[in-house]
């Protein structure tokens, strides 16, 4: 039964913040690497982070490399992405993903139902 429930978004200005959080349960949450994964209106599916398991290494999509930051806190089970410097581009439906092991960066086997983050003046 796993279960990925992201919370935190909602409207933001321009060059502001938001925090998001996901909420992992029904699995091994260590054992997993992660991703946070987007879908603007009108386009497909945007992979911009991922973080793994023990270390916690991350990296970043281009386009929003040095603004945003994933972490996690595994006693939590709790998947987090802290946004910064906000842009209407990054206008999207956000949706933490589970990584398949064993594959590249972006391919995922779970998905949250999302959470929307609409950056506007």
């Amino acid at each position: 039964q796993v279960q990925l429930v992201e919370s935190g978004g909602g409207l933001v200005q321009p060059g502001g913040s938001r925090r998001l959080s996901c909420a992992a349960s029904g699995f091994t949450f260590s054992n997993y690497a992660m991703s946070w994964v987007r879908q603007a209106p009108g386009k497909g599916p945007e992979w911009v982070s991922g973080i793994s398991t023990g270390s916690g290494a991350t990296r970043y999509a281009d386009s929003v490399k040095g603004r945003f930051t994933a972490s996690r806190d595994n006693a939590k089970n709790t998947l987090y992405l802290s946004m910064n410097s906000l842009k209407p581009g990054d206008t999207a439906l956000y949706y933490c993903a589970r990584e398949v092991s064993g594959t590249s960066w972006g391919t995922n086997d779970y998905w949250g139902q999302g959470t929307q983050v609409t950056v506007s003046s």
